[in-house]
């Protein structure tokens, strides 16, 4: 195991030490204050090499990006999840840059990336709309 690895797991644990101490647990013998408790981790790493291994598939994959054209903003949203779409950024399209509060109450006005383009799952997607009752 590299340093790198022994440093992150060793702060890790003197973290979670001072979370719990931070939770009202009663600290361990030897961990008081003007004190030092020594916290242990180790860690498994399995590695498969050689040539025939095969390079693992993209974590990702694509995706087509619906249109939500037209839609009410809780619909839309609902449709890029269903996409698999899950970063989703809001607009409010008239330059207000109002909250959009009630999703219902805004329809879809535009969307980034377009509807049809493949995407990664974790593109942000943009979803520009403004209130219904506003024409």
């Amino acid at each position: 195991m590299d340093r790198s690895v022994k440093a992150g797991l060793a702060a890790g644990a003197m973290v979670l030490g001072s979370l719990a101490a931070a939770c009202g647990e009663s600290p361990s013998p030897g961990s008081g204050p003007g004190q030092t408790a020594v916290v242990t981790a180790t860690q498994t790493v399995t590695e498969t090499a050689g040539p025939s291994a095969a390079p693992a598939p993209p974590a990702d994959g694509d995706v087509v990006v619906p249109d939500v054209s037209g839609m009410n903003h809780q619909a839309a949203q609902n449709a890029m999840q269903a996409a698999g779409l899950y970063n989703l950024r809001e607009v409010d399209s008239t330059g207000k840059h109002r909250a959009m509060i009630l999703d219902r109450n805004w329809c879809q006005t535009g969307q980034d990336p377009k509807p049809g383009a493949k995407v990664g799952k974790q593109t942000v997607v943009t979803l520009y709309a403004r209130k219904c009752d506003e024409h």
